[in-house]
């Protein structure tokens, strides 16, 4: 093909006579093509959308399988013709080739950024510098100037003991490093789905599963792409002992929450959907990240709580080995009742909850006597640890001021008894006799 470029070739097929049916018949042929990747792309993606999707972005597989059967085809057709000796040149082939491999490149790493990254300006931003470098780069390439460039930037170096760091290797192990990192996690967030949709394994496996892929995944990334560019591992290790013990001592509170969160889901203590008090709050474990533990309450308030809260502090689990839980409210009555009545009352109020267990059975007994009165209370069980037990305890209260005053059950008034002394101060003078 000698030293000129596609552009080139392409420029005097359209100023010769010759070369400008090979032309024309390339263009025509180039158009079908992508005529038949589009309609094969529209079928793909009313058949995908007709059934479940197995993973989150299998819809957008299309996006990039039309611009790759279109290359494929293009690349079969120009090594047909070149077997043959059909044609001697195909420069509209030769220009495509790269284009389609350019555009294939785009929409599979968009598709792979959105597996990646969570929406926002950093997933656009990386959308918009990947497609921008990739043109760029197939631009200098039709251009001729690629190489010049790629000296350039060779010749741009830092000397680093005996080693030579240049631009071009750095901007290469960047590269590589994205690159590499992005295919990884990728990996890593396909076998996480599969690990989350498997129902046979326990969620809190699941996820500490999850997060040893994911650990794994970007270990490999660096120990994969660094080598790729020429960088010695084992001139780094030195260097990353002292980085590693200046973070040990720097991160130790980061560490010990990171291998606290392990612990947690290794040894299923707390378990995602588990109800805790924990320092002082009660709720739900909503997740177990890294770090740090969501805990939400009833009323919808999230608590961030250190996972080495939970290891070194005591943790009160209610639905640890049992679902079922006791509600328990108070009631006081005067002196005189009756109690065994009042007793039998409080127990039937009890038992004609809906959500009330029969076995264990719901109790009332006398817990303290004292001002105002004789104080009871009543336990039920009920089988959802879940349940709003304040709504609950409402229900309760509000069914036994109705029984009582049915029955003719008074509650006790408060009394306080005054005394009064008199003082010097308060004695009454006689008051002199009006005139």
């Amino acid at each position: 093909m000698g030293d000129t470029t596609e552009l080139e070739r392409l420029i005097e097929g359209f100023a010769s006579r010759e070369g400008l049916l090979p032309l024309l018949a390339g263009a025509a042929y180039i158009a079908v093509v992508l005529l038949v990747s589009w309609l094969v792309t529209r079928r793909l993606r009313q058949k995908l959308s007709a059934r479940p999707l197995r993973w989150k972005h299998e819809a957008d597989f299309p996006g990039f399988f039309g611009p790759l059967l279109a290359m494929a085809l293009v690349w079969a057709t120009r090594l047909v013709i070149q077997r043959m000796h059909w044609i001697e040149q195909t420069p509209m082939l030769d220009l495509a080739i790269p284009l389609l491999v350019a555009l294939v490149v785009i929409r599979f790493a968009v598709y792979v950024l959105h597996s990646v990254l969570p929406e926002g300006t950093l997933l656009s931003g990386s959308e918009r510098t990947i497609s921008w470098s990739i043109w760029i780069g197939v631009a200098l390439y039709f251009t001729g100037l690629l190489p010049e460039i790629r000296d350039a930037l060779d010749d741009i170096a830092i000397p680093i003991g005996k080693e030579r760091l240049t631009l071009l290797l750095a901007i290469r192990a960047a590269f590589s490093v994205a690159v590499t990192l992005a295919i990884t996690l990728w990996i890593a967030k396909l076998i996480e789905g599969r690990l989350q949709k498997s129902e046979r394994i326990e969620i809190s496996t699941r996820v500490v599963v999850s997060k040893l892929v994911r650990a794994i995944a970007v270990f490999l990334a660096i120990l994969i792409a660094l080598p790729l560019v020429g960088i010695d591992l084992t001139a780094l290790s030195v260097l990353g002992g002292a980085i590693g013990v200046g973070l040990g001592f720097g991160l130790q509170k980061i560490a010990s929450n990171y291998v606290s969160g392990f612990i947690i889901l290794l040894d299923h203590s707390v378990r995602i959907g588990d109800l805790v008090t924990v320092d002082g709050r009660m709720g739900t474990v909503q997740e177990i990240a890294s770090r740090y533990t969501v805990v939400k309450s009833s009323d919808g308030t999230e608590s961030i709580i250190p996972n080495e809260t939970l290891i070194t502090q005591s943790v009160t689990n209610h639905s640890f080995s049992d679902k079922r839980a006791v509600v328990k409210v108070a009631v006081v009555v005067p002196f005189d009742a009756d109690l065994d009545r009042v007793l039998a009352v409080v127990k039937d109020v009890g038992a004609g909850h809906p959500l009330a267990m029969r076995d264990p059975p719901a109790s009332a007994t006398l817990t303290r006597v004292g001002e105002p009165g004789i104080e009871l209370e009543l336990a039920i069980w009920i089988d959802d640890v879940y349940a709003s037990q304040g709504q609950i305890r409402s229900d309760l209260l509000k069914a036994l001021v109705e029984a009582f005053r049915t029955e003719g059950i008074p509650f006790p008034a408060p009394r306080r008894e005054i005394h009064a002394f008199a003082t010097p101060e308060t004695q009454e003078t006689p008051s002199k006799p009006r005139v």
